[in-house]
């Protein structure tokens, strides 16, 4: 591109390669504030669209004869772009058993609003499953310790949470792993086979204790020390 020059130079300067990098830099975080500007967050404001994603999860609970059913609805924030966000938008759980109908109403439309006003919403997994019902809690199939039908629920948010990707999965890393397998191998070849229980359906040895990591009843000592078979846990470190 060619410049006419009209006026005098009564002066000039060099621009150094760091100077053009600055600028260059200043002019990409510009850009940058400007795209993020467009990015739309989840807030109360936002309307709800005629349709939204969900997903729905069954509780059976030795509580009731009657299951209970989580739907979770989520709303696509900056669909099809690059900002684009999967959010949490609404609960509803419905059931049969009409016992426990006016408190799940409104615990659904408390956590619906929670949902609605963005924001770091994880907290609501730990706030429901450290809710203990007073007559004693249960075990789950498998063996998961369930200190009440509300904590269960909770757990139904953290499984949901999950598979949107707002929690991170904690599975035992490489070396817990290793350390789970030789455990139950050295147990097998001791002949002592996992016994399953009728009444929990659980893979661990009947005799194990509940771990107080992952709430399964899975941990058993072995060579003096105590070890959970589900997370790896270990009270030798």
């Amino acid at each position: 591109m060619t410049i006419k020059i009209d006026k005098k130079i009564v002066g000039y300067s060099v621009v150094d390669k760091e100077e053009q990098q600055n600028l260059k830099q200043q002019t990409t975080e510009v850009k940058e504030k400007s795209s993020l500007s467009n990015v739309v967050q989840m807030h109360e404001k936002v309307a709800r669209p005629e349709m939204l994603v969900g997903s729905t999860y069954k509780i059976k609970t030795p509580l009731s004869e009657h299951s209970l059913y989580v739907t979770i609805n989520d709303i696509i924030l900056n669909q099809d772009t690059e900002h684009e966000l999967r959010r949490p938008f609404e609960i509803f759980i419905n059931s049969k058993n009409m016992d426990h109908f006016q408190w799940i109403v409104a615990l659904t439309r408390i956590i619906s609003a929670v949902f609605r006003k963005g924001g770091d919403v994880t907290f609501l997994v730990d706030e429901l499953r450290s809710v203990f019902d007073p007559r004693g809690g249960y075990f789950k199939r498998g063996g998961k310790f369930m200190p009440s039908l509300v904590a269960e629920i909770g757990e139904a948010i953290d499984t949901h949470l999950r598979f949107i990707g707002l929690l991170k999965d904690d599975d035992p890393d490489e070396h817990q792993q290793k350390l789970i397998d030789a455990k139950r191998k050295e147990l097998a070849e001791k002949n002592k086979p996992i016994t399953v229980s009728a009444e929990n359906t659980s893979d661990f040895p009947e005799s194990a204790q509940l771990c107080m990591k992952c709430s399964t009843k899975a941990m058993i000592k072995m060579d003096g020390c105590m070890t959970c078979l589900n997370c790896g846990d270990s009270k030798c470190g």
